[in-house]
């Protein structure tokens, strides 16, 4: 007979005379375990080091002052931490969404503004407010680590969990369809038609604003109006198509093929990267890659390592149908740095000016923005004294033309609680996620049920999640209100046939 260690490795019998084993067994071979070992060291340098330093080096007009070289601590931290999300063997969806956004939004665009010497957005305060500014970023995601290291020390009582996993309940996702069906169409006769979902966002405004759809001083209501449009559509067509993945029953029903189908169509109308904002539609492509795709750790890796080519090189020109053609303005440049420094990536600077505006006279706000996120559906006419968007509320300060502006949480959780609140906000942001990542990772395998709702919800939050970390929150929070009644308009702990996917 053979014998097991410890660790779980046969060794061979013992032979009568000498009682040696006669052969001794090698670890199993696994081709990830190597390519992972092959990949581990230039991937850690390239992303913390040598991407680092060649920014660093490229000319222009940037001060070398103490901003610079804390923004680089930055962007160096944040590179170990996606190299260890990368290389990581269990797929941690929300861990590294957070920390792609933080290499490139608050890492490595704003290291290259700091060495070109511009800014997306103005940095109207002293060079010490934003030097302030990114040690507080960096702050937060040590915090955010910490709260992850906490989500550790919970006791292990998560493998003999008896609570029964939430389910997709497959009457109310026909409910959920039809809902889906009647808010498109609702949005569609709104706006004048399916054509200007082919023209441009900006087209696309101008028809919500027409319709009296939208405030001049709050996108908010813009929000909510397009999230009924395009939300339900969303999780409809994804619990959909992992039904169809993961069930061959399913894949033999020519209704649920043509209701697949039928929704396929209707995103493509209402979600589709023309009419909506990029993050949006990258929402819309992390969520169905991981909802297609649920268990390969393989596609994981790929999704972040190219989420960075596509944050350096393809984002700061995927603004094509941003503006109409009189007044489209393309990117004129040679550099691969610059269009960082002109577009999108205003979020360290906006921190900034956020740091700035409270010290020039308002203060903290003390809960009073996190409360107008959350009870984002209150009308002004109900709540006289409603707060603004915090990106708008700085914009106008700041006298800017345009105040649809980012505000990171970083900024919205500063705002309101000061440093030490902002720190325990990412401490528990940390500790969140490191939690559902585990259960993700626990629940989301080859024989989980085809109505399992945390291999559908974890996806979409964390390709949301790219929206709410670069903020406003009261803009962002139509949308999450909408999918979570949506969620929970589908879901059931009963674990019966006749309630459940098939």
């Amino acid at each position: 007979m053979t014998q097991q260690t410890d660790r779980g490795a046969t060794t061979a019998p013992e032979t009568p005379r000498t009682g040696w084993p006669e052969r001794t067994a090698l670890p199993p071979f696994s081709p990830r375990t190597l390519l992972s070992r092959a990949l581990s060291v230039p991937l850690v340098l390239g992303f913390s080091v040598f991407l680092p330093l060649l920014v660093l080096v490229q000319p222009g007009t940037g001060l070398r002052d103490a901003a610079l070289w804390v923004q680089l601590a930055l962007t160096m931290y944040a590179g170990i931490r996606l190299s260890a999300m990368i290389l990581t063997s269990r797929r941690k969806l929300l861990a590294g969404s957070f920390w792609l956004f933080v290499y490139m939004a608050m890492g490595v665009a704003p290291l290259a503004q700091a060495v070109l010497g511009r800014t997306p957005t103005p940095v109207v305060g002293a060079r010490t407010d934003l030097t302030e500014a990114v040690s507080l970023v960096l702050i937060g995601c040590v915090a955010f680590d910490i709260g992850s290291l906490l989500a550790r020390q919970r006791p292990g009582r998560e493998r003999n969990d008896t609570v029964r996993p939430a389910l997709v309940h497959r009457r109310r996702l026909y409910l959920l369809t039809l809902v889906a069906f009647v808010g498109s169409a609702l949005l569609v006769v709104k706006l004048g038609g399916p054509a200007v979902f082919f023209t441009s966002r900006q087209e696309v405004i101008s028809s919500v604003e027409e319709a009296g759809l939208s405030q001049a001083d709050s996108q908010a209501g813009q929000a909510i109006v397009r999230g009924f449009g395009t939300v339900p559509a969303l999780i409809a067509w994804l619990v959909y198509t992992r039904w169809l993945v993961t069930s061959r029953r399913a894949r033999r029903s020519a209704v649920i093929i043509a209701v697949w189908l039928a929704l396929a169509a209707l995103n493509a109308l209402v979600n589709n990267p023309i009419s909506n904002p990029r993050f949006w539609f990258l929402t819309v492509l992390f969520s169905l890659l991981f909802t297609v795709f649920p268990v390969s750790a393989a596609l994981y890796r790929i999704a972040l390592s190219l989420g960075v080519v596509v944050a350096l090189i393809v984002f700061p020109f995927a603004d094509r149908f941003r503006y109409d053609d009189a007044n489209y303005r393309p990117i004129q440049t040679t550099s691969p740095l610059e269009p960082l420094a002109l577009k999108d990536y205003d979020q360290v600077g906006m921190f900034a000016n956020t740091v700035t505006y409270v010290r020039s006279g308002p203060g903290h706000t003390y809960g009073r923005q996190l409360a107008g996120a959350v009870l984002f559906a209150v009308p002004r006419s109900v709540w006289p004294g409603k707060p603004m968007d915090t990106g708008v509320v700085i914009g106008q300060w700041m006298g800017a033309t345009n105040t649809n502006l980012s505000s990171p949480v970083w900024a919205e959780l500063w705002i309101d609680f000061g440093p030490v609140g902002m720190t325990a906000g990412f401490v528990a942001l940390g500790y969140a996620a490191a939690r559902v990542d585990r259960r993700y990772a626990r629940r989301a395998v080859r024989r989980a049920p085809p109505g399992s709702l945390i291999a559908l919800t974890v996806p979409l939050v964390a390709g949301y999640s790219f929206i709410l970390l670069r903020g406003p929150l009261l803009q962002a929070s139509g949308r999450v209100a909408i999918a979570a009644c949506c969620i929970a308009l589908i879901t059931t702990f009963r674990q019966d046939r006749a309630a459940g996917l098939r």
